[in-house]
């Protein structure tokens, strides 16, 4: 039941067609340690700079996440990535991406963490996912996130990591560019071929799609009616889904879909307001509740 996180921890900046925020907590491994937080306790590894504010630690005790793997390094800066939507949310531009702790050494993993089996290396250099996923070897479950920069960039290593881990997440164009075939279902495919037992391809408002040990599992998005900033959805889904998979150890194709249900409605919340705004006010009694009518929209039968 132990999961653990690695990844980035930001500032953004972020322009949407619902407003402007400046300076919001953000990073790959905060949405995914929040969403996580609902359905599992969540230990956290990641590095920030002498410049991370000290009010944004309300955000992780909020959500109750363990803070012994988060090391304030001085003389660093934090990472820092300012972005815009469009009117369709589907797309946006980065507008400026300071690497900044992101380029150095992850921190140490702390010695109470090693025990963890459940393992999310949330978007980073992958050089720095394989380093620390060498450190858990009573891990059962290992599943890293990836993004364009790696693929394009380091993509050696990438395929290195991509031969260590059970599962792979990724958006359908990094799917695409990955295995050089733009239907969702060959890549994915293809990809399984690099390494991971499955491969889940988030589609954006288009649901996500999952192949695994030859099942194919198909889901739509939630049907939300406003979208205020999609920052984190793809974090928070593969939160809400890791979360799911260690508090329940089943790792079938059933126990898969299920954990993607869950993650689908995590980031259904999560694209409601800017930052953690929206996961900051709900309890597991609402995702439960939103669970369960997502799982009636999906009936069949009468």
């Amino acid at each position: 039941m132990s999961l653990i996180v690695t990844g980035s921890i930001g500032i953004d900046s972020i322009e949407s067609p619902a407003g402007n925020v400046d300076n919001v907590l953000g990073g790959s491994a905060i949405y995914f340690a929040a969403a996580a937080s609902f359905f599992s306790p969540v230990r956290l590894v990641a590095a920030v700079g002498e410049d991370f504010p000290a009010a944004f630690l309300e955000d992780f005790r909020h959500f109750n996440v363990d803070l012994a793997g988060l090391e304030q390094r001085q003389g660093s800066k934090t990472f820092r990535w300012r972005g815009r939507y469009h009117t369709n949310m589907n797309h946006r531009d980065t507008v400026s991406v300071e690497l900044n702790v992101l380029a150095e050494k992850l921190p140490p993993v702390p010695g109470k963490y090693q025990d963890s089996e459940y393992i999310f290396l949330a978007n980073t250099h992958p050089a720095g996912q394989i380093e620390l996923l060498e450190q858990f070897p009573q891990r059962k479950l290992a599943v890293a996130d990836t993004m364009d920069l790696w693929i394009n960039n380091e993509k050696p290593t990438l395929l290195k990591l991509l031969q260590r881990v059970d599962g792979l997440v990724l958006n359908n164009d990094e799917a695409e560019m990955l295995a050089g075939d733009s239907n969702v279902i060959k890549a994915a495919a293809r990809i399984t071929e690099l390494g991971p037992k499955f491969v889940v391809v988030k589609k954006g408002e288009h649901g996500v799609f999952v192949t695994h040990g030859g099942a194919k599992i198909v889901l739509p998005a939630w049907p939300a009616e406003a979208v205020v900033d999609p920052t984190g959805a793809g974090d928070s889904f593969a939160g809400g889904m890791m979360g799911y998979l260690a508090s329940t150890g089943d790792l079938s194709a059933n126990g898969l879909r299920k954990a993607m249900a869950c993650g689908t409605i995590a980031a259904s919340f999560n694209i409601e307001s800017f930052s953690l705004g929206r996961l900051k006010q709900i309890s597991r009694a609402d995702i439960d509740a939103r669970l369960r009518e997502f799982s009636q929209m999906l009936r069949l039968d009468n």
